[in-house]
């Protein structure tokens, strides 16, 4: 059965797309578990465009636009409100709500100050630690360094690139205020063990999910899980508004604190509750709220969240079929997605067994046109990582990743052509 069909304008990822992603993803994967159907106007031209041979060389990423940014933004100048708050934030959230199950979300200019409130919500400050993966970009650790406290930093697994439970009790001390698990490409650790970890100790769990918007551990969003999460919409990300952010609230009692501080530190959302006659200045704060025009944006990204994942998921399953010969032939290693998670297929990265190795396939796929780049230098040798966090036992896994990763291109509108670009130049530099 072809994959996709199209009836009167609607197209459906049909069967095969499922079987080839589970197929795929025998390592540990998830599949498209129900057909999806879409009502947009470039889907059967991101199909077709599958069999087009490309021009020129193949990007890392390129963005995917949907067709209706243009209106939303037209319907967003045309309102009264483009500050903040308005209709199309709504949307925003009431979508997030109901899509990924979120009790309370706020929009933020973007994910790194959606990370930077979680301590001062927290009250995480001078003297106080939190444990978090190496792997991770900095933004993780500076939002805690800010507010005065220590990253601790911790190996991740060697299959999913993502913190490894079996070492974060470890790294527990008195000091200990939070745990943050980074969501690497859309997958996540067994969050279940790191939450007992948590509640053992009576510490919070909280959730950096910037690559983790529409992935779900066990059927259960990203970023809901912990007591806060934040997710990221940055020009780089699956879901895009050139810069943007969310900070999900997961626990109840945190809801004022968090509005406080978005609010620039008053009692904005008591006053517009009615609790209050006017609000004033109770806290420490910071402005935090999404601009109306970068939300209109937002909104239609939003909307082909099933779309977008779906599309990406195809490709990573491409990819998969194309260079698993060479993994069974010890050349190199494919990501896993472990049978607890659902991923929404962020990055594309194979192991190789030495940074040389690397190094010299990443300027031979330069050779060929192809776009390919590492990722994370580890925060634990990185000259504010040593001169001013804790790293907690070596990170060996950490460091092999850093050194050997490569991430391939991949983007919800690559096409057939550009993947079979990227596969051959692989196989090409191992047979060479």
């Amino acid at each position: 059965m072809n994959p996709v069909q199209a009836t009167d304008g609607v197209v459906s990822l049909g069967a095969a797309t499922g079987e080839s992603l589970a197929g795929d993803a025998a390592a540990g994967g998830s599949s498209i578990a129900s057909i999806h159907k879409f009502r947009l106007p470039e889907v059967r031209q991101t199909f077709r465009s599958r069999l087009i041979e490309p021009v020129g060389p193949v990007p890392f990423n390129r963005i995917f636009l949907t067709g209706e940014e243009r209106s939303s933004l037209n319907a967003a100048s045309g309102d009264d409100n483009v500050a903040t708050d308005g209709r199309a934030t709504t949307r925003c959230i009431e979508f997030l709500k109901s899509r990924l199950g979120l009790r309370h979300v706020l929009l933020t200019p973007s994910c790194t100050l959606a990370l930077e409130a979680m301590p001062r919500v927290l009250g995480i400050g001078p003297g106080d630690e939190v444990i978090m993966p190496s792997f991770t970009f900095c933004s993780t650790a500076n939002a805690f360094l800010l507010a005065g406290a220590t990253p601790v930093f911790v190996d991740v697994r060697i299959d999913t690139l993502t913190m490894d439970e079996n070492i974060v009790e470890a790294a527990i001390t008195p000091r200990t205020k939070a745990i943050c698990v980074v969501h690497y490409a859309g997958v996540s650790s067994d969050l279940d063990r790191i939450a007992a970890v948590a509640a053992r100790h009576g510490i919070p769990m909280v959730e950096d999910a910037a690559q983790g918007v529409g992935a779900s551990y066990k059927d259960r969003a990203l970023g809901s899980i912990g007591e806060m999460g934040a997710y990221s919409f940055h020009h780089t990300k699956n879901i895009v508004s050139g810069e943007g952010g969310a900070l999900c609230i997961n626990n109840p009692a945190l809801d004022d604190s968090a509005c406080n501080y978005r609010d620039k530190g008053t009692n904005r959302r008591q006053f517009f509750r009615g609790e209050i006659d006017k609000y004033t200045w109770v806290s420490p704060g910071s402005s935090l709220a999404m601009s109306e025009v970068v939300a209109a944006f937002l909104v239609s990204q939003l909307e082909a969240m099933d779309l977008i994942t779906a599309l990406r998921g195809a490709a990573y399953g491409y990819y998969r079929k194309g260079l698993r010969g060479l993994e069974r032939r010890g050349l190199l290693t494919l990501p896993v997605i472990p049978d607890y998670a659902r991923s929404n297929y962020h990055i594309f990265h194979i192991l190789l067994e030495s940074q040389d190795t690397r190094d010299r396939l990443l300027a031979f796929l330069k050779s060929c046109g192809v776009q390919a780049t590492s990722h994370f230098v580890p925060l634990h040798s990185a000259p504010m990582g040593v001169s001013h966090c804790r790293t907690a036992g070596l990170l060996p896994v950490t460091e092999h990743a850093a050194k050997c990763m490569l991430r391939l291109p991949l983007f919800a509108n690559i096409t057939r052509s550009e993947q079979d670009k990227v596969i051959e130049a692989v196989r090409a530099f191992f047979q060479g």
